[in-house]
């Protein structure tokens, strides 16, 4: 049995390192094809997996699919063409401000999730709101941070699943802002990331990889 499981693991190391070897920042989609309900159902819930610092989840992500919303938003993304020609457009965006209430959500989350009282996670709620003491400036560098590794689970999800994406920061996050009225729901966009199928012009998807090799970028100590 050991060496099934073994043999298991091999193959889905393989498929891993073979979907991210796959993978590209596609600059040209194709604009007729589409995901599959249930394949971006199931981004969807991996992208609500993604991890956090203590779990607090300070973001939104937003799937923007109407077609007049997607036009104002090229125009404020430098006229890429991936924003409307992608089959999904996902916009990553950070809570703004970051506060003691939205500690508070995430508690009342844990309790009803873990099915314990509020007050069996006064510690946990005190080391949480220890990071509302950093200064402004730092704090909003936190959020952005969790809000990035968001994006990257989203894009290692969409490689193993055969669906191409591009993350994209060449964005006025402010126009997104008030093009989707982000502000008045306590939000502001960060990045987004396209998704869908390359076109079978796309130059990048069909260039070799290039990345230094791995006893370049890892040390073991």
């Amino acid at each position: 049995m050991a060496h099934i499981a073994d043999s298991a693991a091999r193959l889905e190391g393989e498929h891993l390192l073979a979907a991210l070897r796959w993978r590209a920042a596609v600059k040209r989609f194709d604009p007729t094809r589409r995901i599959p309900a249930k394949t971006w159902e199931t981004l969807e819930q991996a992208l609500s997996l993604s991890p956090s610092s203590y779990g607090l989840q300070p973001w939104r992500f937003l799937v923007v699919e109407d077609k007049a919303l997607r036009q104002k938003l090229q125009a404020a993304s430098w006229g890429q063409a991936q924003i409307v020609d992608a089959d999904k457009l996902v916009v990553f965006a950070a809570r703004r401000p970051f506060g003691a209430e939205d500690v508070e959500r995430h508690i009342a989350r844990m309790a009803e999730v873990r099915k314990v009282s509020p007050s069996a996670l006064e510690g946990a709620k005190k080391a949480m709101l220890g990071v509302l003491g950093r200064p402004p400036a730092a704090l909003e560098s936190w959020v952005a941070r969790q809000v990035y590794i968001a994006l990257g689970t989203f894009l290692t999800s969409a490689a193993v699943l055969g669906i191409d994406a591009c993350p994209m920061e060449g964005i006025e996050p402010a126009k997104y802002d008030e093009i989707l009225g982000l502000t008045a729901k306590g939000y502001s966009a960060l990045c987004v990331a396209a998704a869908g199928y390359r076109s079978a012009d796309d130059v990048w998807s069909a260039s070799a990889k290039v990345r230094f090799p791995v006893d370049q970028v890892v040390e073991r100590l």
